[in-house]
Parts: structure tokens; sequence; C-alpha cells
């Protein structure tokens, strides 16, 4: 098991805990779920009879899901548990957090616009309007 390095917090001199690394991904790919499907926290935490808080910590890594919770979000959000998994590599993403930045910088898919764009993108019902903008998109980002 990985612990997680304690830094001291200088204003009480408690030790403030890092999340451990799976628990950080877990929470980055749920935010990420709940996001392209448009549901707020709120609804999330209404849906599993918890607190929007307890989503937040979730997502943060701050609070580990367990097993039965796992299973629980994977059903509200309509995706395999496995998926909370995906695009992990195992023992190296601490060490390329230090060297390349947070996931979150990295990571396009982590970016809330993004996620919305994705979103919306999918709503549009017209496939020929989609495959437009698509390549507009694309010939925008070449430039």
């Amino acid at each position: 098991m990985v612990s997680s390095p304690a830094r001291v917090n200088k204003k009480n001199a408690f030790p403030v805990r890092k999340p451990n690394d799976v628990d950080a991904h877990v929470g980055s790919r749920l935010r990420q779920r709940r996001m392209l499907l448009g549901i707020s926290q709120e609804q999330l935490a209404e849906m599993l009879g918890l607190t929007f808080q307890q989503v937040q910590k979730y997502e943060r890594g701050t609070n580990r899901v367990s097993a039965s919770r796992l299973f629980q979000l994977a059903r509200a959000l309509d995706t395999p548990i496995t998926w909370f998994f995906d695009d992990m590599e195992a023992g190296g993403a601490a060490e390329r957090e230090k060297t390349e930045g947070s996931a979150e910088d990295n990571d396009p898919m982590s970016r809330r616009e993004t996620l919305e764009l994705v979103r919306v993108y999918s709503r549009i019902d017209d496939r020929k309007v989609r495959k437009k903008l698509y390549e507009m998109a694309k010939a925008l980002a070449e430039e």
C-alpha cells in the first residue's frame, strides 16, 4: 500500500495528508464522467443519498471511495466500474506529476471546458452538422 506523505500545516501544526494517487485518479474520473453527463455534484449526491460535500471529497481524492460506493457511482453514472481506473499507470502518477505538473494541467479531458464541449457536441442531433463542427474545430487547431 502506498502511503501519502504528510506535510505539516504551519497554522495549527497538524499533519496534512496528500490524497493517495489511486484515490485522486478515481476522483478525477468521477468528476469527468459526472460532467460529461451534465450532472451537478448536488444531483449526484441526491441520487446516492449523500451531501454534495461528500461528492466533492470523493472527486478530490480526499475521501476514499469504498467498493460498495464505487458500485453505486458506476450505476448512477451508467458506466462500468473499470472506467474509473482507465488511463491509470501503476506507480507512475506521483512521479509524472512532480516532473510534468498536475494531471489537470496536462490532460485536456480533465478541463471543465473540454468536458462541456464534448457534452454539448454530443447533443447535436444532425450528424452532418456535427461533422462540419468537427472539421471546423480541426482546421482551427491546425492554424
